[in-house]
């Protein structure tokens, strides 16, 4: 039996205990560290200038940085403050934060378990993450970076760092594993139909062909402005001759997650957060019970059910054009 496969007595570390229950204390059920990491990854593709919306897109340089942005993303949503240290030890620099009152040093590693400690981590409590923007999941942990857990890198390694040893990977006291966070719809659709979105001048009209390829899917902000690549890129989703005017014709309803999230609940569509849309083809109901809209009532139309009536207005644009018409 391979060495980090024994049975190995747990060590009580109070520390560690006093800084989970912290942790789980501000975010009991991950919302908040799904939105850091859904920040970061929007942060560095910036995709609202760039166009790149997939990890591959990145150079070296930008990769390496996703860390810092992780730390830095982190302290702004939690508001933790500065690890202390010890300011008579340079091996024991005050870390990146101080939580529960004790210091903890964040760790981010695109490849699972994969986390560079140096060695004024050795000993200390550290926050080890990771993700995947493709399977919309991140894990966040913690670890008291012992000896044992370590197995060092080349000769060559001059920042004497360290990463955990399968063994070491064992002891990570995970808060939230592969827990979800908000999808990157340009991942989830086929990279010809992304190419096909972005075949057009116009910001409004890629984003008509990106809400109708994305029916009944949950589309994040950070995608629309990827796509629309435009000053006011949330104004080209809105009526007045934005992609929700373009598809309303067609049938299709664009809901902002701010205003219609409970269209979306009665159409029985996935609720988006108040970061994302969701667009679906609607029918009129007759009998049956959806949403009811402009004084009638409406669902998502099936696969095969052609589209013959215009899709109604959603409450907020109904009143301006009652106000408008007055």
């Amino acid at each position: 039996m391979p060495e980090y496969l024994d049975v190995f007595e747990p060590l009580q570390d109070p520390a560690q205990d006093e800084v989970a229950a912290m942790l789980l204390r501000l975010d009991p059920d991950g919302s908040r560290w799904a939105k850091v990491v859904r920040h970061t990854y929007d942060m560095i593709y910036n995709g609202a200038e760039t166009g790149r919306y997939k990890w591959a897109d990145l150079a070296k340089t930008e990769k390496t940085h996703f860390g810092t942005l992780f730390e830095i993303n982190s302290q702004r949503e939690f508001d933790f403050a500065d690890g202390e240290g010890d300011p008579d030890d340079a091996l024991h620099r005050g870390l990146d934060f101080s939580i529960a009152g004790h210091d903890v040093d964040a760790k981010w590693s695109q490849n699972d378990g994969r986390w560079m400690l140096p060695p004024e981590v050795f000993g200390k409590l550290a926050l080890v993450a990771t993700g995947t923007d493709v399977g919309s999941q991140f894990s966040i942990g913690l670890i008291r970076v012992r000896p044992e857990y370590l197995t060092t890198g080349s000769e060559g390694n001059r920042d004497k760092k360290s990463w955990l040893s399968p063994h070491g990977r064992q002891q990570v006291r995970w808060l939230w594993r592969h827990a979800p966070m908000s999808s990157n719809i340009l991942l989830q659709i086929p990279e010809v139909a992304v190419d096909r979105i972005r075949d057009s001048n116009s910001g409004s009209e890629r984003l008509a062909r990106l809400f109708r390829e994305a029916e009944g899917r949950l589309v994040h902000r950070s995608a629309v402005a990827t796509i629309a690549r435009q000053l006011d890129h949330q104004k080209r989703v809105r009526g007045n001759g934005g992609a929700r005017d373009k598809v309303r014709a067609e049938g299709y309803l664009i809901m902002s997650g701010v205003y219609h999230s409970s269209v979306a609940r009665d159409l029985g569509l996935p609720v988006p957060g108040r970061a994302e849309y969701i667009a679906a083809r609607v029918v009129p109901a007759g009998d049956q019970r959806g949403a009811f809209l402009e004084g009638r009532w409406w669902r998502r139309a099936g696969s095969d059910e052609s589209s013959s009536i215009p899709a109604p207005l959603l409450p907020d644009e109904e009143k301006r054009k009652k106000k408008t018409n007055r």
